[in-house]
C-alpha cells in the first residue's frame, strides 16, 4: 500500500493523463459515483455524473406535472431545460434551469422518475449530446451506464463497476439512511432487481458491459481501493 504521499507524488503531474477520458458504467448502488469522484480528485480530473442530468429532468417533470410516462412531452421538455454540472469545493453542484438541485435530486422519488424518465430514445439523444459536450476537451472522469458504450466509445480508459445485488442494496439502504429517508431494505433490494432489468433492457443505450472495459466487482472492496485500481489502470494507459 502506497503512503499518502507516496501516493499523491505516483498520481503528479503527467502530461500523457491530463487529457484522457475516463468512462466508469455499471448498474445502480455499484459505487459509481463515489469511486468517479475519488479518481476525479487525485488525477485532478472534472468528474461529471450523467446520472445527475436524468434526475434534475425527472425531478422538473415531476414538479410541472408532466407524467413520466409521456415520453413525447419529456423529450420536449428535455429540449427546454438547461442543466449545468460544475465542481465545488470538491464535489459536483447541479444546476436545473439556474437553480441549485444538487440535494433536490437525491430523494427515492426522484430517483424512480429518473430510471423512467432515462428510457426515453429523444431523451436520452439530447442528453448524450450535452454529456459528449462536456467531456469531449478530455481530463473527465464521467460516470453513468452508456458512457463507454454509447456516450465515449472511443475512450481510453473505460471501467465496468460491479457488484452484488445484495451489496448494492445494502449501500442505496445505508445512504437513504443516512439522509434520514424511511427505506426498507427488502424492498430496496426489490429496486435493484426491477431497475438492472429496466436498465438492460431499455430499447436506447442499454446497460451493457464495452467489449474493451475492464470489469472491476467492488463486492469485497472499499471505494478507495477501487478508486486507487482505476488510477492504477489510467497510468498504464497513459503509457
Amino acid at each position: 500500500m502506497h503512503s499518502q504521499a507516496e501516493w499523491f507524488a505516483f498520481c503528479g503531474d503527467n502530461t500523457a493523463l491530463k487529457h484522457l477520458i475516463i468512462a466508469i458504467d455499471g448498474p445502480v448502488g455499484s459505487g459509481k459515483s463515489t469511486v468517479a469522484r475519488r479518481v476525479a480528485t487525485l488525477l485532478g480530473y472534472i468528474y461529471i455524473d450523467t446520472g445527475a442530468m436524468y434526475r434534475s429532468l425527472a425531478l422538473k417533470a415531476l414538479r410541472s406535472g408532466v407524467s413520466i410516462d409521456a415520453a413525447d412531452k419529456l423529450a420536449v421538455l428535455a429540449g427546454e431545460t438547461r442543466i449545468d454540472l460544475r465542481a465545488q469545493d470538491g464535489t459536483q453542484q447541479v444546476l436545473l434551469d439556474g437553480e441549485d438541485v444538487t440535494a433536490a435530486i437525491r430523494t427515492p422519488e426522484v430517483a424512480l422518475a429518473a430510471s423512467k424518465v432515462a428510457v426515453v430514445p429523444d431523451v436520452r439523444h439530447v442528453l448524450v449530446a450535452e454529456q459528449r459536450r462536456a467531456g469531449q476537451s478530455g481530463g473527465v472522469v464521467m460516470e453513468g451506464r452508456d458512457i463507454g458504450s454509447v456516450v465515449f466509445p472511443d475512450a481510453k480508459l473505460k471501467v465496468f463497476l460491479t457488484a452484488s445485488p445484495e451489496i448494492r442494496a445494502e449501500r442505496r439502504w445505508r445512504e437513504h439512511q443516512q439522509k434520514g429517508d424511511a427505506v426498507d431494505l427488502v424492498r430496496t433490494l426489490e429496486e435493484i432487481h426491477e431497475r438492472d432489468q429496466r436498465d438492460s433492457q431499455r430499447a436506447t443505450s442499454p446497460l451493457v458491459r464495452a467489449s474493451d472495459s475492464v470489469v472491476i466487482d467492488s463486492t469485497a472492496m472499499d471505494a478507495e481501493d477501487v478508486a486507487r485500481l482505476v488510477v492504477t489502470l489510467a497510468k498504464e494507459k497513459a503509457g
